[in-house]
Order: C-alpha cells, then structure tokens, then sequence
C-alpha cells in the first residue's frame, strides 16, 4: 500500500491505473484496469454476503432462513441471496442520487462504527479468556499465510483515496497523510478486534456469518448482539456507499481513455454523478452476490487485488530506475534483468511454498532475489525523485513488496486461479479486439488536436510578428 502513495505526484485522478499507464503503458494499464474493476464487483459482493449475515442476526434468524437453496446449482453457488441485491440496490441508487447526501451519510455513520468498535473492544475484553489462545498457532505458519492471502482484500479502499488526487489542494502532501494515518488506525482496530474475538470464544466457535454478535451471544451478553448487529451493518452500508463513489470514479477515468466505451464516462447533468458506471457495477455485484459465496469471493477478490499491488510496486521501481531519452540503453538493460529476475525468482519461492513442504528451495532462491535487488540498488542510478513525498529505501521496499504479494498468492487455492485465468482471458479477448484499437485512434486524436494547436498559435505569432512590423 506504500506505493499507492507514490500515485498522489501525479495531479489528476484514477490512482493505480493512471499509475500504471504512465510507468508501464497502456496494456499493463488495462490488465490492472480489468483487475481493478473486478475488485470492485467482487469487493461490493462480498460486503453484501457478510450483510445478509448480520441482518439475519438482528432479526434474531439464521442467515439461510433469507437465502433460497438451489439444489440444482452447484455448490458455493446454490444460496441465492436476495437481501444482499436488495442492500446492493439501494446504496447504489444513494450514489446515483448525490454524493454529497453520501457523504453526510457516511460522515454520521462514520461515528456510530467507532462507538460500536470501541464497544466491541472493551465491552469484548471483559469477558476474555487467556485459555482460548490455545493452541496459540493450531494452523501453523501456513495457516497464517492462507488466512493473510484471503484477508488482503481489507486494505483494497485504501486505493480508493489516491483517486482524489483532482479534489485535494495539495495532493503530494495530504493523500499520503490521509492513507498513512488511516491505515494505521484501521490495521490497530482491526488487529484488536481480531484478538478480542479469539479471547471471547475458541477459533473453533465463531461464526462464520456474523462473528462478533454470536461471541456475545455465546458469552450471555444476548443484548449485545443486537448493538453488535446494528454497528456492523452501518459499517458495511458505509462501505458500499464508499465502494459505489470510488468505483464509479475508476470506470469513468479508464472510459475516458476509451480502452472501454466512453460511454461509462457520461456524468448526469442533474446529479452530477456518473450514473452509469454505478450502475453497472452495482448490477454487476448484484449478480454475483446472488449467486457466490463468501468463500468464493474472498479468494478471487484476493487473488486480484494482490496482483494489483505487485503492478504498482514494479511500477514504482520503473518510474525511480528509468526516464526516457534520459536512462542509458545499458541501465535500461541492467534494470529490465534485475526486474525479471525479482519478479521470477518471487513466483518461484511462491510456487515452491505451495507445493513443498521442504526448506532447500528457500537457501537457493532467496539469495537470488537479494541479489537481485541489491544489483538494481547499485548497478542502476535512480534517474527521477520523488517532488515532495516518496517510498523510501528504495528498492529494497518495493522489491519485498512484490516478493511479498506473490508469495502471499502461493497460499490461495488452485479454483481461484482457474476462475482468475478466466478473467483474464476476457480481459484480453476484450482488449485485443476492441479496447486496443479504440485507446490508439484516441491517442491520435489527441496528438491532432495538439498539432492543430500549435500550429494555429505559430500562425498566430506569426501573424502578430508581422503586423509588429508593419508597425516599425
């Protein structure tokens, strides 16, 4: 998430993909565009799922009684689940209706969630137990990691905030304030609350659809639940809202390139909204939401926003390490090698952690990564530095960070993979036969326009020259 800082120099909206496009050109930029927008879908989904469940718990139900069996669907796909298109649809109609209304919305419920969490925490604590941390670790290292790769997708908002880089007066300075201290905050509350459930109740207890209000219950605080239920359902109302605004803004930044109909583009002249991009996304996580599990989209919605967050590291790297016209064919070279070499030996050390259990592959290909990194930190000059803000150490964060993020891959199950390959292939499919093609005549278009521009103030100046003359 550091890298996403390093969007805020540049002073226009579309964080990660206006990133990637600059550093990496227009196809990486719609692998991570593509990649971004299932984030999203996915992301708004999952939050619906989770919606259902704490609704269930306020209404004093189990989350199935809301959810129809469909025996003849497949399994992590056969509970269909109308309340969570229903919350779905109406926090999206609240973002086509006005974004300042949500905003207010969101700055009201903002403040009911930290009273919720404060309470959870100290309220929770109380009725700890010390002896439900044992077994400390019953999954291991590799519990920890698979639980971390399916986790990841928690800090995919942050992201969000590096799209208001046209809204903030100084962009350099205050986003990365805003992302640094937020998420701070957030990773504190949310490692909290994560250890005050384990205190409540053993790991083998929780409930998997609405976890803190079952621990009260559990431990004869049945009240609370109730207070539990309701704060955990402004939460994710506000998170769906926030979803709605910044998902919108990212499909109407990508639309604008044409890499996907400017259609998406088009803002209400009465709302003020991009109507439909929200629209469409919200449609779009209706659907899945219906249908997919929570599990299913846990992992896919992990799977894409690691990838993403890998992008931008090597991109990172690329901004700081190359400057065209300016880095010599030999760093360019040098740094293209070492990247490879960062990038392969990461999926390799992945790929090794999920098919072996050994350490031998770890004593070879570690060593190889340092080098690696340590060649690109003394064989090839940082050729661009950061205005106001940047990463530090670099490339020693931004390399970790990509060995970090496909490592963390190495833990997501086969079937994810599969469904993310899909993605990927209609991705390309798209991009190859349309969205290719589109992006380049607009490109042209605009390198016309610019001509046309120059060459009517030459004419101009010349115009003026002569008539200074004339004058003389």
């Amino acid at each position: 998430m550091l890298m996403n800082h390093e969007c805020s120099q540049m002073d226009h909206t579309g964080g990660s993909f206006a990133y990637l496009r600059v550093e990496l050109g227009d196809f990486m930029a719609f692998i991570g565009a593509g990649n971004i927008i299932l984030e999203y879908i996915i992301g708004g989904a999952a939050v619906a799922r989770s919606w259902t469940g704490y609704f269930a718990t306020l209404c004093n139900h189990s989350p199935n009684d809301f959810r129809i069996h469909a025996s003849s669907l497949a399994n992590n796909y056969n509970e269909l689940d109308p309340v969570a298109v229903g919350i779905l649809l109406i926090t999206g109609a609240l973002a086509v209706y006005s974004t300042r209304h949500t905003s207010t919305f969101n700055w009201i419920a903002s403040f009911v969630n930290m009273f919720v969490i404060v309470f959870v925490i100290v309220a929770g604590l109380t009725k700890a137990k010390a002896s439900n941390y044992t077994p400390f670790l019953p999954y291991g290292a590799r519990g920890i990691f698979n639980a971390a790769s399916v986790l990841f997708f928690a800090y995919l908002g942050f992201d969000a905030v590096s799209t208001m880089a046209e809204e903030t007066k100084n962009p350099g300075r205050d986003i990365p304030i805003g992302l640094l201290g937020s998420m701070t905050i957030c990773t504190i509350l949310y490692c909290l609350m994560g250890m005050t459930l384990c205190l409540m109740q053993k790991y083998t207890d929780i409930s998997d659809d609405a976890p803190f209000s079952f621990a009260f219950k559990q431990v004869g605080w049945s009240w609370a639940q109730y207070i539990v239920a309701l704060g955990a359902l402004k939460g994710m109302t506000t998170v769906l809202l926030v979803s709605n605004v910044g998902q919108a803004r990212y499909l109407t930044h990508i639309a604008r390139t044409h890499m996907i109909p400017p259609w998406f583009a088009k803002v209400n002249k009465r709302t003020r909204t991009p109507v439909n991009a929200t629209v469409v996304m919200v449609l779009a996580s209706s659907v899945i939401a219906f249908f997919s599990s929570l599990d299913i989209l846990s992992n896919l919605l992990s799977i894409s926003t690691l990838f993403i967050f890998m992008l931008v590291a090597v991109a990172l790297l690329v901004r700081r390490h190359y400057v065209p016209e300016q880095t010599t064919t030999y760093h360019r070279n040098l740094l293209t090698f070492f990247l490879l070499t960062i990038i392969g030996t990461s999926i390799a050390i992945a790929t090794y952690w999920a098919k072996s259990s050994g350490w031998v592959g770890y004593v070879v290909l570690v060593p190889i990564w340092f080098l690696a990194t340590a060649g690109l930190a003394y064989f090839v000059p940082q050729a661009r530095k950061p205005k106001l803000w940047g990463v530090p150490l670099v490339p020693w964060i931004p390399s970790l960070s990509i060995a970090t993020n496909v490592f963390l891959l190495g833990s997501i199950d086969r079937n994810s993979f599969i469904r993310f390959g899909v993605w990927t292939g209609v991705m390309l499919f798209y991009y190859f036969l349309f969205g290719l093609h589109a992006s380049y005549d607009t490109a042209h278009m605009t390198i016309d326009i610019i001509h046309k521009d120059d060459k009517q103030a030459s004419v101009k100046n010349l115009e003026e020259g002569e008539i200074g003359m004339q004058r003389m």
